[in-house]
């Protein structure tokens, strides 16, 4: 797997996103998988992949409480490009069997409830999504958070057995936002209301000014690292 991470992280060096998705879709062939939340860096990269016809596949987790807002950009984003977006929703039994027992809001009561919805709405199909998979495309950037600054463009993923690129990993959110307006790109409007971050409705609030990138994502928890186990390693 290093030798793997080596190879590509040479192949892609120094390359534009588009160079990178490129790459990776001829070394990777019938391997390759974008996930999009329809995030600002995640519609860059759709627009690259859709825009150009490359063979990657384009999915995204529908976890049953994304905002409207997201709904809206979903469409506008099919509109734009007619193409297939794949789509994963939880496992039914699974989640009726959560609600049931601990009902609709149980996330809020403390961190492994939280950490236990998560896994039942995003991680377990997150995992259906990825098989057949050995390249796994997301729109994570270092300035993201603490967290994200310690990753690096290419990486293992030890959870999914596969590997893991970030194209837009060196961009700065004034790139991202001077693409999207450049390329006339749809965008969630929830980012102009202070949501640099977008999840689940009820786990994400705008942040205020001189907040961290991930704060507005489940605020109730005192911890620095605020993820879901997407993108653990």
């Amino acid at each position: 797997m290093n030798t793997l991470v080596n190879e590509v992280t040479q192949l892609i060096k120094d390359r534009h996103p588009m160079e990178v998705l490129s790459q990776l879709a001829a070394r990777f062939p019938d391997e390759i998988v974008f996930s999009t939340s329809f995030g600002l860096e995640d519609q860059v990269i759709t627009h690259l992949i859709f825009e150009n016809n490359l063979p990657i596949r384009v999915f995204t987790l529908e976890t049953g409480r994304l905002f409207q807002e997201t709904y809206y950009t979903w469409n506008r984003t099919l509109e734009r490009y007619q193409k297939n977006i794949e789509t994963y929703f939880p496992d039914t039994g699974a989640l009726q069997q959560l609600t049931t027992e601990k009902g609709p809001s149980s996330f809020y009561e403390s961190v492994e409830n939280r950490k236990e919805c998560c896994r039942i709405r995003k991680i377990e199909p997150l995992q259906r999504a990825l098989v057949g998979s050995a390249c796994w495309i997301t729109g994570i950037r270092a300035d993201q958070s603490d967290n994200r600054l310690g990753m690096s463009n290419v990486e293992w993923d030890n959870n999914n057995g596969l590997l893991k690129v970030h194209p837009l990993y060196h961009w700065t959110l004034e790139q991202v936002k001077g693409y999207i307006t450049a390329n006339n790109i749809p965008y969630n409007p929830l980012h102009d209301k202070g949501f640099p971050s977008i999840g689940c409705a009820p786990c994400t609030r705008a942040v205020r000014e001189g907040e961290d990138f991930r704060a507005g994502r489940w605020w109730w928890e005192n911890q620095s690292k605020k993820e879901c186990g997407l993108h653990a390693t």
